[in-house]
């Protein structure tokens, strides 16, 4: 399948944006944990949430959760603690996508856990047991993913847990955002230092618990409003005092000239149509938006060095080669350095002429090219129902913003 895209010379949209996914995995996790009979408000309804609500809610032997890392994470975590014998499995690449860090740090809180077939890597074979808890180390520079799974479980463990993360942390913000909401349900959990974290063998409380819409979701909107050259798009859900790392892509777009208004109801953008003549930012923290603005900058014609994307090869598919590859396609020739590094000096190429973008399985790439078509009006996205892992309701969205989609395939 492809999608043929055409944009709107003005776009005016209002956008109910999706539900955070980042939320609602923890705090479906944690409200599994604290056995409630309620289920958070406003869950995401995209792929990695539905099959994690499956997998808490239906009694099966072999869980299956497709291409869903954050899912995968969390329940080997979940699993461990929870009575019963479970296989964990996925897609091909996800069998791919490594595990061993997580795992051996269970093992060494007692978990059972053994690969059924690459070591170190899915499908798991994991009996669930009560673990006693212990002073844990990991590196920071390993997904907060992992951290997070590990800390979720840690109230449901006889001496809870303190970790210790070496070295650089990564993703800072994710690990406050799972520690917030542990809060939230009743843990008690805390940084202790500026390195190690205390949560303590305190049961969670059952609450009701609403779920704030998307920021990462929000990016691409401001992607376009910084693409466009008339546009007034207000997104609705989000809020000012935000627990996701990702509303820091407000700040970083205001830099390349879009400025947020916060309401009653969410944010209107607004253009300023200043722009910088070269960007340089740190994405340590919030790696998941390196797409949207890797794209966005080549295509406003602003140089780049984006820093500490070393979490980008390890995602749904290696998107530093990702972003490399499709952007030569439109004519940019970016650069990398040591697996952690983006830039962009200005260097272009002839651009194919109906180029066709590839998604590689990966739902951020569908979404950070497509506004691309506004710039770029011979360009097709491959396989653009990836989208449904995180925003299901995306292609919707861009059509009621006013983008014409035709469906080559």
């Amino acid at each position: 399948m492809r999608y043929r895209l055409s944009a709107p010379s003005a776009i005016k949209a209002t956008i109910q944006l999706p539900a955070s996914k980042s939320i609602s995995n923890r705090a479906l996790i944690i409200n599994a944990l604290a056995e409630s009979n309620c289920i958070p408000d406003n869950l995401s309804d995209c792929d990695d949430t539905r099959v994690m609500i499956k997998a808490l809610t239906q009694d099966e032997e072999t869980i299956d959760i497709m291409a869903a890392g954050t899912a995968m994470r969390f329940l080997t975590a979940y699993l461990s603690v929870t009575p019963g014998e479970r296989i964990i499995t996925g897609t091909t690449r996800m069998q791919q996508r490594p595990i061993q860090i997580l795992v051996n740090a269970l093992r060494e809180l007692g978990a059972e856990i053994n690969y059924i077939n690459n070591e170190g890597f899915p499908p798991l074979r994991i009996k669930g047991t009560e673990l006693k808890g212990n002073e844990i180390t990991l590196k920071g520079n390993v997904s907060s993913q992992y951290i997070s799974a590990l800390l979720m479980i840690a109230p449901a463990l006889k001496n809870g847990i303190v970790l210790h993360l070496s070295g650089e942390i990564i993703s800072r913000p994710y690990i406050n955002l799972t520690l917030q909401l542990m809060q939230d349900f009743g843990a008690k959990a805390a940084w202790t230092s500026s390195d190690s974290i205390s949560v303590a063998p305190q049961p969670y409380t059952s609450i009701p618990f609403t779920v704030e819409s998307d920021w990462s979701a929000a990016s691409y909107w401001y992607q376009i409003a910084a693409l466009s050259p008339k546009t007034e798009i207000e997104l609705l859900g989000l809020f000012r005092n935000s627990y996701q790392g990702d509303s820091r892509g407000a700040e970083v777009f205001s830099r390349l000239g879009i400025t947020t208004e916060f309401t009653t109801k969410g944010v209107k953008l607004k253009k300023t149509g200043k722009a910088p003549k070269r960007l340089e930012e740190d994405f340590i923290d919030i790696p998941d938006l390196a797409q949207t603005f890797v794209v966005t900058c080549a295509l406003m014609n602003i140089p780049f060095r984006f820093t500490g994307l070393q979490s980008l090869k390890i995602k749904e598919t290696d998107r530093i080669a990702a972003l490399r590859n499709e952007l030569k396609k439109l004519g940019y020739l970016i650069e990398e350095e040591n697996d952690s590094v983006l830039m962009w000096n200005g260097e272009r190429c002839k651009p194919e002429e109906t180029p066709v973008i590839a998604t590689y399985e990966d739902h951020r790439m569908a979404m950070a090219f497509a506004p691309a078509i506004i710039c770029h009006p011979t360009m097709q996205i491959a396989d653009p129902q990836v989208v449904t892992k995180s925003y299901p309701g995306y292609w919707k969205d861009l059509k009621q913003a006013g983008f014409q989609i035709i469906n080559e395939d």
